[in-house]
């Protein structure tokens, strides 16, 4: 009983006491018996470093098998004891002037808080020494007893700062959405998420290892009525991203206390963590008393379990720094005339993704946000060394302070040969529409650039100076050959005006007199991207790119996605690449403080319909050119010498692996 007084007392106050005294002999004695290697009190056992301390019968109560070097965090060492509740009242020692619980004080007079100061109240030198470092004066027995008081006064104002910084530091990280939490939203509705390995772009994205459910953690220990910040063990339950759902050790099958928690948080450590850091593990108050022998619990669960590698928070933080930075410029296309680009400037970036500010912008209003992976934006010169149009600055010099973002930042494309066979001018395709991501449609080669850039266009919804042509690069995973919709069951959008339906490519391109771009110009790689029809995610709207919403893998086409954003009519969904830089793990916009967009309430899936009837019609207004009535000799080779067909994708589920997806038929 008395080593259980003694354990609780510096379970509460050691850690400010050790802040102020480091230099006494106090403190050397306490460092030398400080903690085990669970960052739990040892208790000191002993009245006197000479004698044997009196080891507890729960001690023995189980053997434990040594731990594996691959667990090294775990030695069978110390005795571990549970603290009291703190009802019996508190107390001050006078010697060192803390403050307690009363029952773990020592002696029957509960005068002092350990053996430590009942033996050093009897020293003048040792009590000298103490309050000296505190007063900064030669101290008396006079002045110890007055300034006893401002002594707590200042470990209490301390333990408020150090609760401030975390606090601050918490609405630093965090950008809570009110009325919405992933975990309820998980836990509620049974939803998966799809791994953070999914994401290379994101932060952990190549390097999460093999954190799953079961891995162990140090956390903060919410259940417990001690005023300083104490830590217990908790395991992954379950996985959705960034976050994880956990469970306090020894809570076995009991989930009342579970919690959600962002692991790349900066609360979340290793196990080991607390004894390496000199942070006390307590356990929950709600099963303090389910165990008398703590230390022997913990080794047996914690034997040969997996915890998060010890240099986890500096992977996360590596993984967090970007090269990007304020005052870049760049080119990115001018969202007002797709088929160009202007120059803008990196205004700020948050989590990769970049704010955008158009160089001629005075308010700096006129903003486009995007990803730094984005194949939307490039270095200064790139437009001119492919031939792509070019909007010039009306401003003549660089504003003080920007300069050209090194062109080694920007994303690189895969190197293309178009010395031989290659795509030309008229040839037909079909292409993501890049003004409504939901749509497949019809598409033909306006222009060949350099360097395997291809500007297409939307057949029969053309503008007529051709403003609203897209550039796409001939490996970009948003361009298809002729007959993928139909292959793959996807919605091919004819163009506008067509009246012959159902749309057939054969008769369009014949009617035309077109040619299709033979299949082996197209990307065929589908990677192992690890996507699953149902899982969740968060995406951004390309349509609004400022905004990251809460999202479902709808459909899986090979490495091509369907995303629909929750709580929105399907109309609004988009297609979007596997490794498509504006989608991340669940958790990422708390990680990287940026804003999510919760699921759209019922008041705004009411408003849909009329909002995207009037959203569909100032789009057809947008297009004022005349359809292009060219009149370009089909090849005989397309219908008479070599076909392709394709091989059958699977609808609706995943499909991965690097396999082609288009095959040359045999004659």
């Amino acid at each position: 009983m008395e080593n259980t007084k003694e354990l609780a007392f510096h379970i509460f106050c050691k850690p400010l006491l050790h802040f102020f005294i480091s230099q006494t002999e106090h403190s050397s004695r306490v460092e030398r018996k400080r903690r085990d290697s669970f960052g739990m009190f040892d208790g000191y056992d002993s009245c006197s470093e000479d004698t044997s301390s009196s080891s507890s019968s729960d001690e023995s109560e189980e053997e434990v098998a040594p731990l594996p070097s691959s667990l090294p965090i775990i030695k069978n060492n110390g005795q571990v004891y549970t603290y009291p509740d703190g009802k019996s009242g508190m107390a001050t020692c006078e010697m060192c002037g803390m403050v307690g619980v009363r029952d773990a004080f020592y002696s029957k007079t509960k005068r002092f808080c350990s053996v430590s100061c009942s033996r050093s109240y009897s020293s003048n030198s040792k009590k000298a020494s103490i309050l000296a470092r505190l007063q900064g004066k030669p101290p008396t027995k006079k002045s110890k007893v007055l300034q006893k008081q401002p002594l707590v006064a200042k470990l209490a104002a301390y333990a408020q700062y150090q609760a401030t910084l975390q606090n601050q530091a918490k609405t630093k990280a965090a950008v809570p959405v009110e009325g919405f939490s992933w975990g309820n939203y998980i836990n509620s509705n049974s939803f998966t998420a799809a791994p953070v390995t999914c994401f290379k772009h994101a932060p952990m994205g190549t390097c999460w290892g093999d954190i799953a459910e079961g891995v162990r953690v140090e956390v903060p220990n919410t259940d417990c009525s001690l005023p300083t910040k104490v830590f217990w063990i908790a395991g992954i339950v379950k996985l959705a991203g960034y976050n994880a759902l956990l469970r306090y050790e020894g809570f076995e099958n009991d989930s009342s206390l579970d919690f959600w928690c962002n692991i790349c948080g900066t609360d979340i450590h290793p196990v080991g963590w607390c004894a390496t850091s000199g942070k006390p593990l307590v356990p929950p108050r709600t099963i303090q008393h389910k165990y008398t022998n703590w230390k022997a619990f913990l080794v047996k669960r914690l034997t040969g379990a997996k915890t998060l590698p010890p240099d986890f928070s500096q992977k996360v933080s590596e993984s967090m720094q970007y090269p990007f930075k304020t005052s870049m410029r760049v080119e990115v296309v001018d969202k007002t005339h797709l088929c160009r680009t202007r120059v803008a400037v990196v205004e700020s970036v948050i989590g990769g993704r970049l704010r955008l500010v158009y160089e001629e912008s005075e308010d700096k209003t006129d903003d486009f946000w995007c990803h730094m992976y984005s194949p939307l934006i490039h270095h200064i010169g790139w437009s001119r060394s492919i031939g792509h149009r070019f909007k010039r600055s009306d401003i003549t010099k660089k504003q003080d302070g920007h300069f050209d973002a090194p062109p080694h930042l920007f994303m690189k494309v895969k190197e293309v040969d178009a010395a031989g066979e290659w795509f030309k001018e008229g040839m037909k395709l079909e292409a993501i529409d890049p003004l409504n991501l939901s749509a497949i449609c019809v598409a033909t080669v306006r222009k060949v650039l350099a360097d395997g850039y291809l500007m297409i266009g939307i057949d029969g919804s053309e503008a007529a100076d051709g403003s609203d042509w897209f550039c796409y690069h001939a490996t970009s995973p948003s361009i298809f050959p002729v007959g993928f919709c139909e292959i793959n069951m996807i919605e091919l959008t004819p163009p506008r005006g067509y009246a012959k339906l159902p749309f057939k490519w054969f008769d369009y391109l014949r009617e035309t007199d077109s040619i299709a771009a033979p299949v082996k110009l197209f990307n065929k790689e589908v990677p192992n991207h690890g996507f699953h029809v149902g899982m969740k995610l968060e995406a951004v709207d390309l349509m609004e790119p400022r905004l990251v919403c809460v999202a479902t893998v709808t459909r899986i086409i090979h490495r091509l996605l369907r995303i629909h954003f929750d709580g929105w009519e399907d109309e609004y969904d988009q297609w979007v690449d596997c490794e498509s830089p504006d989608l991340y793990p669940v958790g990422w916009c708390q990680l990287t403080g940026y804003q999510l967009q919760p699921p759209a309430p019922q008041s705004s899936r009411d408003s849909q319909s009329s909002s995207s009837k009037q959203k569909k019609k100032a789009k057809s207004q947008q297009y004022k050119g005349q359809k292009k009535m060219t009149s370009l000799q089909l090849k005989e080779e397309l219908l008479d010498g070599e076909e392709y067909s394709f091989l059958q994708g699977t609808s609706d589920q995943e499909s991965n692996g690097s396999a082609s997806y288009y095959i040359k038929q045999e004659p």
